[in-house]
């Protein structure tokens, strides 16, 4: 296999960002777990979102988290995909309302 700028084995040194900042990462990690507690919503739920929202930030190691924590939880492929297909329309649809702006300055500049 190819070397990659993302290494798979990064991920589980994730919990190590506190070595260089143990306060503001031990806070990071507290507010992430409380963030995915059960709550109004199920941690299913949060898994699914949490999936949609790592493809679309591009986050390779969130992709492989939440697609392992997604199966976990029973969450299925036909879901999954679902899921990033919202995540890719609302990354494009707001891509694309960015375009009333590019408009609005072409109007007013070619008056």
């Amino acid at each position: 296999m190819a070397d990659t700028y993302y290494n798979p084995k990064d991920l589980r040194k994730f919990g190590k960002i506190t070595e260089w900042s143990e306060e503001l990462g031990t806070k990071f990690f507290d507010y992430y777990g409380k963030v995915f507690e059960e709550g109004a919503l199920s941690a299913r739920e949060k898994s699914l979102i949490a999936l949609a929202v790592s493809h679309v930030v591009k986050c390779p190691y969130c992709i492989d988290a939440y697609t392992k924590d997604g199966l976990q939880k029973g969450i299925t492929k036909e879901e999954m995909m679902e899921a990033v297909h919202v995540g890719a329309a609302i990354e494009s649809g707001a891509t694309l309302v960015h375009g009333v702006q590019m408009m609005n300055k072409y109007d007013k500049l070619s008056m």
